[in-house]
């Protein structure tokens, strides 16, 4: 009879990310930049802006001029011209002087504020009366108020979002340095396991880890590539898993990862070159029976055939690894969190963590965490869920009311 050998808690298993490469860089035009991770601090080579500018269509005048400036005494301002949208004023603004200027627009030499054109009356051609006066700086952007010369604004490790990609944008940037995106490749296992195209017989199910892993890896930021089914059979499986090392960075084994007669996964890990395996269980549930291996340097996956079961693995055990392979400076970053009150008791055997599905409830004012039981081959207690609640490995549970933690699904 096979043993689990190896159990790790969760944290040690994470401990492994770092004995696992990151990917190589690439250079990719920026247009594809957002969702990849920098393998580059980026450095401005400008001021930005590197012109003082208007956020307001108005005059552009020095502030002192309004001081005291209201409704019931106004100041009078003489209007010396217009700033064109995209040029450079070839003139400057004096005491009791104002310029005409749009939103974007240039500030003139000696100009230091703008005021809004809400806050002016036109007397005539040549004359504003100003309702409200303006600081030194109001309604303006100075030189080098985004971000200044020489200053690094993003570094490696980052995720380019479409901010960032705008940031870079400004800087000029047409195409960026970044990691390559991992190829994690997905292996389904076992005889009752047929493709979603055909219809299950007795005893048999649909295919439906490959779908959710692919997901998974996906909104991961790697690319999932499926190699198909293959039945309980140590040689397919060994011929197959040899192929996903050859094409991928990272190989998942959905199936076969316990410790039953037709569980190959271990047999074949051992059978494989430069293969060794790091752990085979985690102090978890749902998702005990894991394996992780180191096969050629890469992560090689054994994952519990139960959907939910290898869901909640993938989310709280593996995407650290992708993430690490991905280039990701900070791996380990928790996901979002709400707190919610728990709407029943729960139970849960020391030494181990459990992560139970809840949805989420707001009544009366408070936000509750409802738990939906159900077995770990249950796809619908996955879908119902909002998100999962943790137990600790030294808790025997938790009681109705308790403040929870919800890790958002």
């Amino acid at each position: 009879m096979k043993e689990f050998f190896k159990v790790k808690t969760i944290d040690q298993a994470l401990e492994y990310t770092s004995q696992f490469p990151s990917m190589a860089a690439e250079t990719v035009v920026l247009t594809d930049s957002v969702g990849r991770i920098l393998a580059e601090d980026i450095q401005s080579d400008i001021d930005l802006p590197d012109f003082s500018r208007s956020i307001m269509d108005g005059y552009a005048v020095r502030g002192s001029s309004t001081f005291g400036a209201g409704e019931g005494n106004p100041a009078y301002l003489t209007v010396k011209g217009t700033v064109t949208m995209g040029n450079q004023p070839d003139f400057s603004v004096g005491p009791g002087e104002a310029v005409r200027i749009s939103t974007g627009g240039m500030l003139p030499a000696d100009a230091d504020s703008v005021v809004m054109i809400e806050h002016t009356e036109t007397i005539d051609d040549t004359t504003i009366e100003v309702y409200r006066s303006v600081a030194p700086g109001q309604n303006m952007v100075e030189v080098g108020e985004d971000f200044k010369k020489g200053e690094v604004i993003l570094r490696q490790g980052g995720k380019i979002r479409s901010q960032e990609a705008g940031m870079l944008a400004a800087l000029g940037k047409q195409s960026v340095m970044v990691y390559k995106r991992p190829l994690v490749g997905i292996i389904s296992t076992g005889d009752e396991v047929v493709a979603v195209n055909e219809f299950p017989g007795p005893g048999q199910i649909r295919d439906v880890n490959t779908y959710t892993l692919s997901g998974l890896i996906r909104e991961t930021g790697a690319t999932a590539i499926s190699f198909g089914i293959v039945r309980d059979n140590f040689e397919e499986l060994l011929a197959k898993s040899a192929q996903a090392l050859a094409q991928c960075d990272m190989v998942l084994v959905s199936g076969g990862s316990s410790v039953g007669a037709r569980d190959f996964t271990i047999d074949v890990i051992n059978a494989l070159e430069e293969s060794e395996i790091l752990f085979h269980g985690i102090s978890i549930s749902p998702g005990k029976p894991t394996i992780l291996a180191r096969v050629r340097n890469k992560a090689f996956w054994g994952l519990p055939g139960h959907v939910v079961s290898a869901m909640v693995v993938f989310s709280r055990i593996v995407k650290p690894f992708i993430k690490h392979a991905s280039g990701c400076a900070d791996v380990h970053a928790k996901k979002i969190r709400l707190t919610a009150t728990l709407s029943r008791n729960l139970a849960s055997a020391q030494g181990r963590v459990d992560y139970i599905r809840i949805r989420l409830k707001q009544k009366d004012g408070v936000l509750w965490a409802e738990p939906i039981l159900g077995k770990s081959g249950l796809i619908s207690t996955m879908v119902k869920a909002d998100g999962l609640i943790e137990i600790g490995m030294n808790s025997e549970g938790l009681d109705v009311g308790s403040q929870v933690e919800v890790i958002l699904v």
